[in-house]
């Protein structure tokens, strides 16, 4: 079994920057595309950041320029630099990772941390 959970997450002012982080634990054999989702109140599940196991990154328009996703292969975590927040950016952030897990490759998600951008 594989579980994810993300950390990070809370109440910053617009123009503020948040570092969230989402670690994969369990029995992990190999974790290959990473991602990041967010989900604002009467919105659906928005793809915001995703990353491949070697490491090349695409970004929602929402956040391009704005966002960075990286990760830290021999920790098993993601991380997603938010930075120029924005009321808008208020949701529940949630990681997404496919792993490969006593020989089946699955796709798993983190239970979600809440950001707020309000002043």
């Amino acid at each position: 079994q594989v579980q994810l959970a993300e950390s990070g997450g809370g109440l910053v002012q617009p123009g503020g920057s948040l570092r969230l982080s989402c670690v994969a634990s369990g029995n992990i054999g190999s974790i290959y595309g990473m991602r990041w989702y967010r989900q604002a109140p009467e919105n659906q599940r928005e793809l915001i950041a995703v990353i491949t196991s070697r490491g090349a990154t695409n970004y929602a328009d929402s956040v391009k320029g704005r966002f960075t996703i990286s990760r830290d292969n021999s920790k098993n975590t993601v991380y997603l630099q938010m930075s120029s927040l924005k009321p808008e950016d208020t949701a529940i952030y949630y990681c997404n990772a496919d792993v490969a897990s006593d020989g089946a490759r699955r796709n798993y998600w983190g239970q979600g941390t809440q950001v707020t951008v309000s002043s």
